[in-house]
């Protein structure tokens, strides 16, 4: 019974931890933002499906990767009378994401095994400060999301092999969505291990290490396909490239500091005005948290804080070089730049960072698992891991408090989507002949089919 109850118990608190961080994420969005149609939603993505249809659609290129997940997500909200689309986009997009918190929750619990700690970390995702300003609730960005999920997809291996084709399916939709998992190719080489997996005994190891398979050869296989799409369809990248001190110091005004407080205009200023001591003390106790977890933690704790932390550098600087963030002179703050907007690519480097931060955490009041070298230092290593670990997960839940409700985001003007319906109706009745509305959308506008509207 006791074993039908753990069995059992895993499951359902990953179903109801997804639908509390589905619910979360669609209530720090706010009323207004709910009902707006963002960027590629209502521009390239509502556009194609309109002109394709739903299945030459899904592979179709656009900036040069393949965009499944946002793509399917349009095809849904097509689906659904027009007056709903926009609620249907911004509640498909929270599922999915509150179905990434189900599934960290449940694949990093081999590594994360403080439960505290691993729940926090499986909600990273909805309660950083960062994440309704642009990415939260819209299909064009759920591909920031699904870097959180490709770790612990990549470094797990199955317990049996239904799972494993489970896993093989979310790595699909992952790899298909956004090209930078590959920056987590070697955490494949944790599942293919025989230390750490929780696999079971009962089977040869060789046999064991073949469930790895699944997810491998179709996380290859999706990188090759986004590979081949950059090489045909290449994406128009801005001449230049930033200086490093300028990426730095970008990383550091921005993901680092809207991990805790998502007015980055605030942060800039008082770098401006008191230098960079302010934000010294932060950077240096994290860095410090990251190396420690790193030093006394085992193999997998090890490997996987390195890739997600220098994962969440490596994603800004990528979106610098794509997104024309070379000019951005940050290593040299000025007054005039605390109007700069927070980037949507620095709240997904702000996920990763956070997520290292908290596995580095558990790992640090986990000295069971520590090494040897670790154990050596007694009571006194001990209370300091728990002392720092501790702080951390308290400055992640402090910040997700303090930045709950729902604040100013790129929606927060609208243009609410349902209430232009009625006159986009009314211009396809007055004229037979015309095939497409024009409906305003953020920040572009959106073609809505007269055959749509007609239903």
């Amino acid at each position: 019974m006791d074993l039908v109850r753990r069995v059992a118990g895993v499951p359902l608190v990953a179903v109801a931890l997804g639908l509390l961080a589905t619910a979360l994420a669609w209530y720090r969005l706010g009323p207004v933002p709910r009902n707006t149609v963002w960027a590629e939603d209502g521009g390239v993505f509502l556009r194609e499906r309109i002109a394709m249809g739903p299945v030459d659609t899904l592979l179709h290129p656009y900036a040069g990767y393949v965009h499944l997940l946002p793509r399917l997500v349009v095809d849904l909200g097509y689906a659904l009378p027009p007056a709903r689309y926009a609620q249907a986009v911004a509640l498909a997009s929270c599922l999915v994401v509150g179905g990434v918190c189900a599934l960290v929750f449940v694949l990093s619990r081999d590594v994360v095994r403080p439960w505290p700690f691993r729940l926090v970390l499986a909600a990273v995702p909805v309660v950083l400060p960062l994440a309704p300003y642009e990415i939260s609730g819209n299909a064009a960005n759920l591909h920031w999301y699904v870097l959180i999920l490709v770790p612990w997809v990549f470094a797990r291996r199955s317990r049996s092999w239904w799972g494993a084709a489970a896993l093989a399916v979310v790595a699909g939709a992952a790899v298909l969505t956004e090209p930078l998992t590959a920056l987590f190719t070697p955490l494949l080489l944790l599942a293919w291990s025989t230390r750490g997996t929780g696999s079971s005994s009962r089977v040869p190891a060789a046999i064991d290490r073949l469930r790895a398979l699944p997810v491998t050869a179709v996380a290859l296989a999706g990188l090759a396909v986004q590979g081949v799409t950059t090489l045909t369809s290449p994406r128009d990248v801005p001449a230049g490239f930033p200086a490093v001190g300028d990426v730095l110091a970008g990383w550091v005004l921005r993901p680092v500091a809207g991990a805790w407080d998502p007015h980055l205009g605030a942060v800039l200023a008082a770098v401006v005005g008191h230098g960079w001591a302010v934000l010294l003390v932060p950077v240096v106790a994290l860095v410090l948290v990251l190396a420690a977890a790193v030093v006394v933690g085992p193999a997998r704790v090890r490997w996987m804080v390195t890739a997600l932390a220098a994962a969440s550098l490596a994603v800004w600087w990528a979106a610098l070089l794509a997104n024309g963030g070379v000019g951005v002179r940050w290593s040299v703050p000025e007054s005039a730049m605390t109007a700069l907007p927070p980037q949507r690519y620095a709240a997904a480097a702000g996920l990763l960072l956070v997520s290292a931060a908290v596995v580095a955490a558990a790992a640090l009041v986990d000295p069971e698992r520590w090494s040897r070298a670790a154990v050596r230092t007694g009571g006194a290593g001990r209370l300091l891991g728990a002392l720092a670990g501790w702080c951390v997960l308290t400055a992640v839940v402090a910040a997700a408090v303090l930045h709950v409700a729902p604040g100013e985001t790129r929606r927060s003007d609208g243009p609410v989507w349902a209430g232009q319906l009625p006159g986009a109706a009314e211009a396809c009745r007055e004229d037979p002949s015309l095939e497409v509305a024009r409906v305003r959308s953020n920040p572009w506008s959106s073609p809505v089919a007269c055959s749509w509207l007609s239903r």
